[in-house]
């Protein structure tokens, strides 16, 4: 009966004398008799302290393969090679336990045959092919003859002893180098971890909440955007905001499994390692969603092989510690989309001026291919390579199932449609960013500069624009009439000065020389002492409108004011520089009722990060500019005076005239005075009423710069900024009540809440309603017949008061109707004089008066209401009293119900030589009603007016009312003294 290899063996005997091989024990579940012998392997050893694990079942019938059977025996012979000792079918098994023997030896041709075979199948053995070869290719045992003592030769007998040693010793060695070889990687791995877990940025802050730098809103009143503040623009939106088909399109372009794994794609991440070791450089990243959320947020976006491994070990932690749509929401948010745009809702209002729970498909997927290259793939610089991409996240949304082909179709043609890439911001109110920031700073100073905040503010677009365009309009009058239109030609200008020497200084403005002009390259050469500087001509839309070039700009020669914008170079370069031909304006509007901002304007060219001429930032001393108010500050000054009872509208004041007049003497009244800004009168009254109470008054105002109680105060010597003596005037025409003007209403948090705004000093009544009544009504006397007349141009109830400083430097006009403040300055930065006839009504007043016309449009025409405390009485004009009997050149006046005359002025008869020749008196023959002689001629410390005036000798002050009638005195906050009314004269200046 024939026996087949794979049947199992009848008695598995080892040969005599031949040791076992290591690891040939029976295998546990592998000792069932009737378990095939292809099943049956031998194991390599396992070396000391390894569990070993059960090899798998192979088919292989060598004796050698793993698994196979400890003893195994010869197989049974067949019918064809009957054995001599073979025992039949029933035989029962030998038993094993049989002692180990020598083999007989065998003749030495049947020994060489035996031999050559069993070398081929150890050979053969380890090999995995071995286990399906036919039958035919194995040697067959039983041709060979049987041992001595009845059995068979095992396999390991028909080798030599060296062979089979070195064999296991080999496989021993090599089971050994691989385990530690493994030992030594898991050491790498784990000190290599340990190493950079040590360093890593925790993941606390993504769990305790996502607080990004984000864009920070400044609205006006109506909501229209002012202007964006921000370190990164960004706007967060809750993930549940954001559309699914701009989720699908991120997902299918950067990470399609996302959702599927844990964090890290293994495959994409070999494909990188493979592309950088080839390139010799980090070329690819192979990172997830979760990855990039990493390299964004918690670490820095260098491509390096450590940023990589410490990005792939906080990728599982962050996945361990946020939800999938946690992660995604970060990354929507976080990533950059170019043009300095971060986040998909900063991207969509950029590129396609809408929010990003508006957007289409085909946008959604044009922002999911700039992902890749913001730079390359930019729709505004690239269209064609934005839809290419476009193109190509389409396709994989189609085919990771995110859409169907017909929407893929129809969102494929759709057009490519940009939003204007206007800034909203860049021409409306830049000035307002000084204050804003300052207020932020100073209620989350932690946080400020991180944003998110939506400021609302009380600017009134429509007036701002309005205001923008009075200043410019103003400013371009300036030139023509000054004649400094182009083209620049003279060598010479008085008003300039000389051509600089020496070495320029940034942000310095000089006079120079035009060397060269260059057409071809739109620039200007110009020699400032022993530096060349270069303008750019192209950007100089204020002094070149009609864009002409170089040569018809200037000429070599020509003299040119510009100013510095660096240090001279010590390479020699030209240093940039900018032209200034014309001085600046501001001009600020504050509502009469409610104290609010309505324009605020503080240069011609509205530049964000500019020079804010108004002031407004009043905490912040650097960002200040304050110049000297001259006459426009006599109105806080005359306000006291009334307050003190000292002085009426009626009082007259007496003043020697110029040497060949043709009076002696000159008469004015207080109301004239003020009319015609005279310096005498406002003299006469501040040694009066005394300089520290004046300070003080002014403070109560809200004047908060420095003043100093001397002479020249009374002429507006001291500086300060266009907002604080705006807001002053605002006290007059609020009825004397004093409240801060505020630009901003209120100010929203990241999360909708509302932070709460600073503390503000608290309104107070600085004055009564007759008081400030009186002096509105002074001011308008200004308008009427002064040195404002131009502003009845209106054609409406309007107060006022013009002011120019010493050499025409700095022009002023400020004013005010029943419904707004406004104030008007105009002044070189560097203190150049303005010029020959450069006064506050001619420099100042004009745009004062385009803005108050665009700001009453269609509003009815108010009047200023009369307090029913106010009398009114006919004085005699040349004394300020009562009229004398039967006097008929008498004027009516108003009066504080207290400071009525009780006399009489005399008859012309009894009067004194003197008066005779009184009158309202006149005005000096070197002055004209437009002009403002009031100009201090020196600096605050001194005198500011070469005049001597005297005391009134006749001015008829009314005598103080009984103590029971004097006038309440004002709230302490007022910072006002004690006594109001001196008793005796202020001491010598």
């Amino acid at each position: 009966m024939g026996v087949r290899d794979s049947d199992p063996p009848s008695n598995a005997l080892t040969p005599p004398d031949r040791p076992p091989i290591p690891g040939s024990e029976p295998s546990p579940g592998n000792d069932d008799p009737a378990l095939p012998f292809a099943r049956t392997a031998l194991s390599l050893p396992t070396p000391a302290g390894t569990p070993s694990k059960p090899a798998p079942a192979s088919t292989p019938s060598d004796p050698t393969s793993p698994g196979a059977s400890s003893e195994p025996g010869p197989p049974e012979p067949g019918p064809s090679e009957p054995g001599p000792s073979e025992p039949g079918p029933s035989a029962p098994p030998a038993a094993p336990a049989i002692k180990r023997q020598r083999p007989t030896p065998q003749p030495e041709h049947l020994r060489a045959a035996m031999n050559a075979a069993l070398s081929h199948a150890q050979v053969e053995a380890p090999s995995a092919h071995h286990a399906s070869a036919p039958p035919a290719a194995r040697p067959n045992l039983r041709s060979f003859p049987k041992t001595g003592s009845g059995s068979r030769p095992s396999v390991n007998q028909a080798l030599p002893k060296s062979r089979a040693e070195t064999s296991k010793r080999v496989l021993l060695r090599i089971s050994q180098v691989a385990f530690a070889l493994l030992l030594v990687a898991a050491a790498v791995v784990f000190f290599t971890v340990r190493h950079y877990e040590a360093n890593l940025p925790s993941i606390e802050q993504l769990k305790a909440g996502y607080d990004p730098p984000q864009v920070t809103r400044v609205l006006a009143r109506d909501g229209t955007l002012l202007a964006n503040l921000f370190t990164e623009r960004r706007t967060v939106v809750p993930f549940t905001a954001i559309p699914s088909h701009v989720k699908q399109a991120f997902l299918a372009a950067e990470d399609a499994s996302f959702y599927e794994h844990e964090g890290l794609d293994y495959l994409g991440m070999l494909r990188a390692l493979a592309a950088n070791l080839r390139a010799g450089k980090t070329t690819q990243g192979g990172s997830t969603i979760t990855q990039q959320v990493i390299k964004n947020v918690l670490l820095d976006s260098e491509r390096s092989y450590k940023r990589k491994i410490r990005e792939t070990i906080l990728a599982r932690k962050v996945e361990q510690h946020l939800t999938k749509d946690e992660i995604f929401g970060l990354y929507l948010n976080h990533i950059y989309l170019g043009h300095g745009r971060y986040g998909v809702e900063e991207a969509a209002r950029y590129y396609f001026g809408k929010r990003v729970k508006e957007v289409d498909i085909a946008e959604a997927a044009l922002l999911a291919g700039i992902v890749a290259a913001p730079e390359r793939f930019s729709p505004r610089k690239h269209p064609e390579r934005a839809l290419e991409r476009r193109r190509y996240v389409l396709e994989q949304m189609l085919n990771k199932g995110f859409m169907t082909r017909e929407v893929h179709g129809h969102a494929s043609i759709v057009p490519l449609k940009l939003a204007p890439a206007v800034e909203a911001e860049s021409e409306l109110c830049p000035e307002v960013i000084a204050t804003v920031r300052q207020i932020l700073e100073e209620v989350e100073p932690d946080r400020a500069r991180r944003g998110g905040y939506t400021v609302h503010t009380t600017i009134d677009p429509t007036l701002q624009a309005a205001a923008r365009q009075a200043v410019r309009k103003n400013l371009d009058q300036y030139l023509k009439r000054q004649k400094l239109e182009p083209p620049y030609t003279l060598k010479s200008r008085r008003l300039w000065g000389k051509p600089f020497e020496g070495t320029p200084q940034r942000h310095r403005i000089y006079v120079g020389t035009v060397t060269a002009v260059n057409d071809g390259a739109g620039t200007i050469d110009v020699k400032l002492g022993n530096t060349l500087g270069r303008i750019v001509l192209r950007d100089e839309d204020r002094y070149n409108p009609r864009r002409l070039p170089p040569s018809e700009f200037t000429k070599p020669g020509a003299l040119l004011r510009v100013a510095a914008l660096e240090n001279p170079s010590p390479a020699s370069d030209p240093i940039p520089l900018r032209l200034e031909l014309a001085p600046q304006g501001a001009l600020v509007a504050i509502d009469v009722r409610t104290r609010e901002v309505r324009a605020l304007v503080g240069s011609y060219e509205a530049v964000m990060g500019g020079l804010d001429r108004t002031g407004s930032s009043a905490k912040d001393e650097s960002l200040l500019t304050k110049r000297q108010p001259g006459s426009s500050f006599k109105p806080l000054m005359y306000s006291y005076a009334l307050h003190s009872r000292h002085f009426t509208p009626a009082s007259v004041f007496e003043f020697p005239n110029k040497p060949g007049s043709e009076e002696p003497t000159r008469w004015l009244s207080l109301r004239a005075g003020v009319a015609k800004s005279d310096n005498d009168v406002a003299e006469s009254v501040f040694k009066k009423v005394g300089g520290a109470n004046i300070v003080e008054w002014a403070r109560a105002m809200g004047i908060g710069s420095t003043l100093k109680p001397d002479k020249s105060l009374a002429l507006g010597s001291y500086e300060v900024s266009v907002f604080e003596i705006t807001n002053a005037y605002t006290t007059l025409a609020a009825g004397g009540n004093y409240a801060p003007a505020k630009v901003i209403t209120k100010i929203v948090l990241p999360d909708g809440s509302e932070l709460p705004l600073p503390p503000q000093p608290p309104k107070r009544r600085v004055m009564s309603e007759e008081e400030a009544y009186l002096t509105t009504s002074l001011l308008r006397g200004v308008v009427e017949e002064g040195t404002g007349r131009r502003a009845r141009a209106l054609e409406r109830p309007v107060a006022g008061k013009t002011g120019t400083t010493n050499d025409n430097r700095d022009a002023w006009f400020v004013g005010y109707s029943t419904d707004i403040v406004t104030g008007s300055w105009v002044g070189y930065d560097d203190n150049l004089p303005l010029g020959w006839g450069e006064y506050g009504a001619v420099a100042a007043l004009p745009a004062w008066l385009d803005f108050m016309q665009a700001a009453h449009k269609d509003k009815p025409h108010t009047q200023f209401p009369r307090p029913p405390g106010i009398v009114k009485a006919k004085v005699d004009p040349r004394t300020g009293l009562l009229p004398f009997p039967g006097q008929e050149d008498a004027i009516e006046e108003e009066f504080l119900p207290d400071a009525v005359p009780t006399e009489s002025a005399p008859v012309p008869s009894e009067a004194p030589a003197e008066s005779d020749a009184g009158g309202e008196g006149t005005t000096p023959p070197s002055q004209t009603p437009d002009q403002d002689p009031d100009a201090p001629s020196t600096s605050p410390s001194g005198p500011a007016s070469s005049a001597t005036a005297p005391a009134a000798s006749n001015t008829h002050p009314i005598a103080p009312p009984p103590e029971a009638e004097l006038p309440e005195k004002p709230p302490a906050e007022t910072l006002l003294p004690e006594t109001l009314l001196p008793e005796t004269e202020p001491p010598p200046f």
